[in-house]
């Protein structure tokens, strides 16, 4: 990132009688508290907030999101600590790295050692509830080291609010682990360019290389973003040779080295994970198989939808605050993602911050112009008193917007939508620890439910397959199934192999199809709302569970 000059620091009143009050990025002891290493009194009493709101927003969230929530994560903790649990074809074909499952598989191993394993399906969401409450720190010392406090505070009330962070963050999923990284790794970038003149850059930048390593652990495509944040430092500093082959090269081989190490103890091989992803989802195009979006998908649908009706606010703050650096790398994210044909929201969940950072900076800005300058004439005073109200009721009607825009549909999200898929899966697992589940089959496309790391005991299940083929022409199980229920039923499981489980489980979509096929040797024992509206199917507005009839 390229180093900006900071004006002059100057009095209270000066800053409340310009138009833009916020280009003046610096008061001395503000810039040095936020560059601090160390957090601040009042950074630690903002963490602490922001522990307690996470910690309950994790606990709200009980609806189903993605399935990587759970199988690429859960599952394999799960296996890793209790010796079962369901590992997908990705671990087969080594693109994931153990990295991140074994930060829940060490949880799972605590839990079991002090028998506390009961509460295994919320434990980890208050695990990630901590990592996004350090991310929303992060997100306060960046949006204050790069304009200041007073933008920090609205940036993080910005974050808060937004209903796609309150939706996502605290889930189990890799991004959401790389988003708090990048967060934190692009502070430490920044802090490394204003030390720098200080010459205290080394320590900062490496701290921040470090971080940005994790990331690329944990998502390879992370590389997409540090790329643009190291190609943008590359250009200004003076050493280049120092910074890549001092700083860069030694950091990034050493994080990387001691992943191989870990994922070649953990596959029993040698596997270079990051060339495994890199290669399936951008040379070949695997991730295509999962389905594609038009190009200009993020730009117009997806990304719009995450920041939501923060959206205006942002783009304000871009053009006012003119911190180009930044919204280039919101660009640039956007852009290079877009070039893969299979696109989903959370593959840019680690611009959502930097972009509410904006919408904070536009907030701040309403706000200072709240406060117009005295005056000896009582003319101008009186336009000034004038003035100052309706850019307050300004302000406080953007506030009641964005609140009444994005505090129901978080709750909606994290509550409502989408939760009979986790709801059945409760159910199920009660019932297994009292005796009654011997086995399980999933009458629905392949991953629609969590799966051992929620039911948390060792049953016979079976689900729809859906792995990638290289046959443009195969159709796998998941996809017969959802074709013709009726006919993929009887064509692969007769009445003899129905019988071998205790329990169904399948949408009411299918079922009303199946229905006749079922009454015969099953009963419908428990149906749970699932959703109001359909996403990308047919609508499931409910999870049922049939179970088999007594002397079948």
């Amino acid at each position: 990132m390229s180093r900006r000059r900071r004006p002059p620091e100057r009095t209270t009143d000066e800053r409340a009688s310009t138009v833009h009050p916020l280009e003046d990025k610096s008061n001395k002891a503000a810039v040095s508290q936020s560059s601090s290493w160390l957090w601040d009194q009042e950074e630690r009493r903002i963490w602490l907030i922001c522990l307690v709101f996470r910690a309950i927003n994790g606990l709200m969230v009980q609806t189903y999101f993605n399935p990587d929530e759970h199988w690429q994560a859960l599952e394999v903790a799960h296996r890793l600590s209790f010796g079962y649990g369901h590992l997908t074809w990705e671990w087969k074909e080594g693109i994931r790295s153990y990295l991140h499952p074994l930060i829940f598989a060490l949880l799972y191993k605590i839990l079991a050692i002090l028998h506390l394993d009961s509460s295994l399906v919320m434990a980890p969401r208050v695990l990630q509830s901590i990592f996004a409450s350090f991310g929303d720190v992060y997100l306060y010392k960046l949006s204050k080291l790069v304009f200041d406090e007073h933008v920090a505070k609205w940036a993080l009330l910005c974050q808060l609010v937004n209903w796609f962070m309150f939706f996502c963050i605290t889930r189990t999923l890799s991004n959401s682990l790389e988003t708090v990284l990048t967060t934190a790794g692009i502070f430490y970038w920044f802090l490394a360019i204003e030390s720098s003149k200080k010459s205290k850059m080394h320590s900062s930048r490496k701290l921040a290389l470090a971080i940005a390593a994790l990331a690329c652990a944990v998502r390879p495509t992370s590389t997409i973003t540090w790329l643009y944040v190291g190609l943008m430092d590359l250009f200004q500093v003076q050493s280049k040779f120092k910074f890549i082959f001092i700083e860069v090269i030694p950091v990034g081989s050493l994080v990387l080295s001691l992943t191989c190490l870990l994922d070649r103890l953990m596959y029993q091989s040698w596997v270079i994970v990051p060339f495994n992803f890199l290669k399936f989802n951008f040379l070949s195009s695997g991730g295509d198989y999962y389905g594609t979006h038009v190009f200009h998908w993020y730009f117009t649908q997806g990304f719009p939808s995450m920041v939501w009706t923060f959206l205006p606010f942002s783009i304000i703050g871009i053009v006012k605050s003119r911190e180009r650096k930044l919204a280039g790398l919101t660009a640039w994210v956007l852009g290079l993602y877009s070039v893969l044909g299979h696109k989903e929201f959370r593959f840019v969940l680690p611009m959502l911050p930097i972009t509410l950072m904006f919408s904070g900076y536009c907030l701040a800005s309403m706000e200072k112009q709240t406060y117009p300058p005295d005056s000896r004439s009582k003319n101008t005073r009186a336009t000034s008193v004038s003035d100052k109200d309706g850019n307050r009721s300004k302000l406080k009607l953007a506030i009641v917007f964005l609140v009444l825009t994005n505090v129901p549909m978080a709750i909606y999200m994290t509550s409502v939508h989408q939760r009979g898929t986790e709801d059945v899966m409760f159910y199920l697992s009660k019932e297994a620890h009292k005796g009654e589940v011997s086995s399980i089959l999933f009458l629905m496309p392949c991953h629609s439910t969590p799966y051992y790391s929620s039911l948390h005991y060792n049953v016979t299940m079976r689900f729809l397959d859906c792995t990638p083929s290289e046959r443009r022409d195969f159709v796998d199980e998941s996809d017969q199934f959802m074709l013709n229920p009726s006919d993929f039923v009887k064509s692969k499981f007769s009445d003899s192999l129905l019988l071998n489980f205790s329990h169904l489980v399948l949408f009411d979509a299918e079922e009303r199809q199946l229905r006749d096929l079922l009454s015969s040797h099953f009963v419908e024992v428990k149906r749970f709302f699932h959703s109001h509206f359909k996403v990308d199917r047919d609508l499931q507005s409910s999870v049922v569970v049939y179970i088999k009839k007594e002397g079948t």
